[in-house]
């Protein structure tokens, strides 16, 4: 037990769970304590706005497997935070976001920038811890990490802001770090015999792979049983794509070969996924999901084990235990994955050699949408485009995707060699994530290119942290996608609205120059041929410390619908209203 103030105590627990980085917007609330931040080694990293800090903190925690850590002045400071969360939540990301609130004496009385924080938080986080009395300030921030990485989603430190300048003993808590199991023993032995009598097994490595640092045993695994392997919604990076068991995504434009493979399954082996029902749904006309197939679930959350799909075996454990633990089970199956091995290896190659060939062919997509940009210039067709800069990215780049139309068809053209490449808004799928945490990711590995993938809609909600990238010397390329439109949404008014089109279009600046303006690079891209260079470049210069902006103009043509599952036909039981009629 030391003598301190609560503001050390904090800044002292935060060293102990070895935080370098903060992600915030300074504000009086947690000034006490962000005056000891140099002193303690961790860098204070300003933001544009507080969202783009939370989604920077999620992009740090998933590429070093460490907590991510942002703070904000109390009220409007923590409510801009909450979209970030959300996307942390639903990603799993082990996030700690400080929030500071209101003096406790002022609490009730509607006092400047009051709110309550802790109801705004409660569903969207794994556990909040409040410190109810500064004595508790080390304990209970202690806690909120140590749930974070076992609980594996954003934990919530609420402290009151005038906590930080009481005086106490303090003694500092230890991380209490859990390591997880492989599973009940019967499950196991259960597993490993759907496995070894299996004709057609096939693995869904999902995220929970990467959290576990399970990719080599992963591999190991599919290799002893002969089984293709797809990886799960918006994690391509949990198993090589240069490997000849990988099938690719299944999910929204994700790989036919992958959909036609699973669909033959007999046995399937779900590890480290959830198995959302987004992730799943029926795709490129094909409705591959095995509905007679004897499915092994592995998940670290027991809650998610049979949730979305009706499950044979469920397994509550790491993904790398459990991985490891059902090969060294599969010893007593000598022959385990044996029966048809030759001809399973073989359907996978022609599968995923018709799939590469029709994307080759996929040149553009059906809608008759075009616009001519520049002096009477044709906009790029967005798959040529992304099948260009597939061919520029670098071995070891980091990738993230934002939301929209372009970006989700390149989920057919992302494959990675290694886990921690791949950064998307998961399920929550919301605007204006892709920038801001690529910059995150690019302070946690510094020494691997970064490139966002962006649409025009949503890199309006986020070109301000161009300044963050400039101001605190954190070079990364955005690439976005400028067709003036929302794309996603378009398509649905393209299929159920008779191309009645309220809110979609969007007359665009140049993004470009905009770029040039604030300091970073811009550049116009116009052609084809033009594409992987300038990709190239933008990744190079990322070693001179410059900040890229690549403005792809691309025609209007658009892919698949993304809420295909939500929507129908609308009814209209009047044509004629008052004032107006329909159409």
């Amino acid at each position: 037990m030391t003598e301190m103030t609560a503001s050390e105590a904090f800044v002292e627990t935060l060293v102990a769970h070895n935080v370098k980085v903060v992600f915030g917007i300074v504000g009086s609330a947690f000034m006490d304590p962000l005056d000891l931040f140099p002193a303690a080694g961790i860098r204070f990293i300003p933001t544009v706005h507080e969202q783009g800090a939370a989604h920077m903190e999620d992009g740090y925690a998933r590429i070093s497997g460490r907590h991510g850590v942002c703070v904000a002045q109390n009220g409007p400071g923590i409510t801009n935070f909450v979209t970030g969360i959300a996307a942390a939540y639903w990603a799993h990301s082990p996030v700690i976001a400080i929030t500071p609130e209101a003096g406790t004496m002022l609490t009730g009385l509607g006092g400047f920038q009051e709110t309550e924080q802790l109801p705004i938080f409660s569903k969207i986080t794994k556990y909040q811890g409040h410190v109810n009395n500064p004595r508790r300030i080390a304990e209970i921030t202690a806690r909120c990490f140590d749930r974070a990485l076992l609980d594996l989603g954003p934990a919530q430190l609420n402290i009151p802001r005038d906590y930080f300048y009481a005086v106490d003993d303090y003694e500092i808590p230890k991380p209490n770090r859990i390591e997880r199991g492989s599973g009940g023993r019967d499950s196991l032995a259960t597993a490993a015999q759907l496995l070894a009598n299996a004709k057609f097994p096939v693995i869904i490595a999902g995220g929970g792979v990467i959290s576990a640092d399970g990719g080599e045993a992963c591999v190991a695994l599919a290799e002893r049983i002969g089984a293709p392997v797809a990886t799960s919604y918006l994690h391509n990076d949990t198993f090589p794509a240069s490997h000849p068991l990988w099938a690719g995504p299944l999910g929204y434009q994700g790989s036919k070969a992958a959909m036609r493979l699973i669909a033959r399954a007999d046995v399937v082996l779900a590890l480290g996924t959830r198995l959302g029902p987004f992730g799943t749904l029926p795709q490129h006309g094909l409705d591959y999901w095995p509905r007679n197939a004897k499915i092994i679930q592995v998940d670290a959350d027991p809650g998610m084990l049979g949730l979305v799909k009706k499950i044979e075996v469920g397994l509550c454990g790491d993904a790398r235990e459990v991985a490891v633990a059902i090969a060294e089970a599969l010893a007593n199956h000598m022959l385990a994955g044996d029966a048809s091995r030759q001809e399973r290896f073989a359907m996978i190659q022609n599968e995923k050699v018709e799939w590469e060939e029709e994307l080759r062919q996929w040149t553009c997509e059906t809608d008759p949408f075009s616009r001519e940009v520049g002096e009477g210039a044709v906009g790029m067709h967005p798959r040529q485009m992304l099948r260009a800069m597939e061919t520029a990215l670098p071995h070891d780049v980091i990738v993230s995707t934002d939301i929209g139309n372009i970006c989700s068809v390149s989920n057919s053209y992302l494959r990675f060699e290694r886990p921690r490449s791949m950064l998307a808004a998961m399920s929550f799928g919301n605007c204006g994530y892709a920038f801001p945490v690529a910059i995150g990711a690019k302070v946690s590995a510094p020494d691997r290119p970064v490139v966002a993938y962006v649409g025009d809609g949503a890199w309006t909600m986020s070109f301000g942290e161009i300044l963050t990238a400039l101001r605190e010397d954190i070079p990364v390329t955005a690439v976005v996608f400028n067709n003036g439109q929302w794309g996603a949404e378009k398509k649905n008014q393209v299929d159920f609205y008779n191309r009645r089109f309220v809110g979609t279009d969007l007359k665009n600046p140049s993004f470009a120059e905009i770029a040039r303006s604030m300091g970073a690079e811009g550049h116009v891209i116009k052609d084809l041929s033009d594409v992987s260079d300038a990709l190239a470049e933008a990744c190079r210069a990322q070693r001179d410390g410059k900040t890229t902006v690549l403005e792809m103009l691309v025609t209007k043509e658009l892919g698949d619908p993304f809420r295909r599952d939500a929507l129908s036909k609308p009814k209209r039981l009047l044509r004629k209203y008052a004032h107006y009629s329909v159409p």
